[in-house]
């Protein structure tokens, strides 16, 4: 409310946004909710319970495109299960029946589907891996 009440003494707020703002402010439930009153407003905003001054902005929401969504797999057991049976199975598991069928076949054949597989694994074991729907497994 004190911040508020700078706003309006330096005139970035009229009598009107100055109760309708007061109003949210005193109905906020949540950080998120109270630093919203505050979005368009410069310095200074809310002291916040827990903080040693005013934050100079609020937090910038979190946009749902930078939220990351891993699979459900593990890439320890991709990488595992890619470099001791060595015959594909790592990528089985993770969805890619192509490559790991691929690599099933190659083995017999002339072993390049063996090297295939300890290069696939120690790379799903260094560098991670994405299941068949493009979600990077967890570690």
């Amino acid at each position: 409310m004190e911040a508020l009440a700078t706003h309006l003494s330096e005139g970035r707020l009229s009598l009107e946004e100055y109760e309708q703002r007061l109003t949210e402010t005193m109905d906020a439930k949540t950080r998120q909710a109270l630093l919203a009153v505050f979005t368009d407003l410069p310095a200074p905003h809310p002291k916040l319970p827990g903080t040693s001054a005013y934050p100079s902005s609020p937090p910038a929401p979190v946009a749902e495109a930078d939220m990351v969504v891993y699979s459900h797999k593990s890439k320890i057991a991709a990488g595992v299960l890619q470099l001791i049976p060595s015959l594909g199975i790592g990528r089985f598991y993770t969805g890619h029946v192509g490559i790991g069928l691929a690599q099933l076949l190659l083995t017999p054949i002339f072993g390049i589907g063996v090297l295939w597989c300890w290069i696939d694994g120690i790379l799903m074991l260094a560098n991670g891996a994405k299941d068949k729907d493009g979600r990077p497994l967890r570690d």
